[in-house]
């Protein structure tokens, strides 16, 4: 199976996710996936899917935010031909052909209260009224819902209903941003690469320890989504060659450069305690002897930092 298709990472944040993901796909509990652009919402709606009892039927999905307005509605629950302008015939909408399967709803903030309205209405006793149609069907389907934006502040500006936000918010699946998966971003390149290479039939490019470090520092505003990019684009200009930090995009360098504070341990190793004693004599030197001031340059609590003054007999 291709890494763009499965879910990997040995981080704490993304195993976190998949225990609660398996929690979640032992149940036909609502679930709102909730994570910024590019962390995966789609591919943890196919892993809960593929987890239930459902996996055996088809999955389904529906990206709200991609339809116009008009035709959501049509498109979720169906119409009756003759019901609009357009309705040349009947059409069965995705919450009937999903019966007995997972229906996942993303970008759903996009939806308009008519519809917002209807779709309560189907979680609350699965009745689904066709456009169109006088009586309501019956369906059974398991639906997972995104969204693009954060659906507490679309509930407070009024354009996201606040009943339908609890009935989708029973169990949320929170996703990790890249930047908070520490240690994934090295195995999630080479298991990027290695699907590349089969794709393009290129010699893959090796990646000097310097530049890993920066790729591991680096903020991934687009998460995943933008990691695979990247590796796509390195792999394309640089097959088969050693990528340095000075290869690497400009963005990516830039961002590294607000970040120059991120110690770098020598290869040749450090003397530790050495290394700490100095940190809290330039702490107290920069501050003019400011205790207080030392110990928030350095992150640390006044009782703490003063502990270790004593600790190393400092002044």
């Amino acid at each position: 199976m291709k890494a763009q298709n499965t879910i990997y990472g040995r981080s704490p944040a993304i195993q976190e996710a998949l225990r609660i993901t398996q929690l979640i796909a032992a149940t036909d509990v609502t679930t709102l996936i909730i994570g910024d652009t590019g962390t995966g919402k789609e591919l943890f709606a196919k892993k809960i899917h593929q987890d239930s009892p459902r996996r055996n039927n088809q999955y389904f999905a529906i990206n709200c935010a991609a339809l116009p307005e008009t035709l959501i509605e049509s498109s979720l629950f169906g119409h009756k031909k003759g019901a609009f302008t357009d309705a040349k015939e009947n059409h069965n909408g995705i919450i009937a052909q999903a019966h007995k399967s997972t229906l996942f709803l993303d970008g759903i903030n996009e939806t308009p209260l008519k519809v917002q309205s209807k779709l309560l209405r189907f979680l609350e006793n699965g009745e689904c009224q066709g456009i169109g149609y006088t009586e309501a069907h019956q369906y059974d389907v398991r639906i997972i819902a995104a969204s693009n934006k954060n659906l507490r502040n679309e509930v407070k500006e009024g354009r996201f209903r606040e009943d339908l936000y609890y009935r989708l918010n029973i169990v949320p699946l929170e996703l990790p941003a890249l930047k908070d998966r520490v240690g994934d971003v090295k195995r999630l390149t080479q298991l990027f690469f290695q699907d590349l290479v089969k794709q393009y039939e290129l010699a893959p490019p090796t990646l000097t320890s310097k530049a890993e470090q920066v790729l591991s520092h680096y903020s991934w505003p687009g998460n995943i989504r933008e990691l695979r990019n990247f590796c796509e684009r390195m792999l394309i200009l640089f097959s088969g060659k050693i990528i340095d930090t000075h290869n690497l995009p400009k963005d990516i360098r830039l961002d590294n450069n607000k970040h120059t504070g991120f110690f770098t341990l020598p290869s040749q190793g450090i003397k530790l305690e050495q290394l700490e004693i100095n940190l809290y004599q330039q702490a107290i030197h920069n501050t003019n002897g400011n205790k207080t001031a030392a110990a928030t340059l350095l992150g640390m609590t006044r009782d703490a930092f003063l502990y270790r003054l004593r600790k190393y007999n400092l002044r």
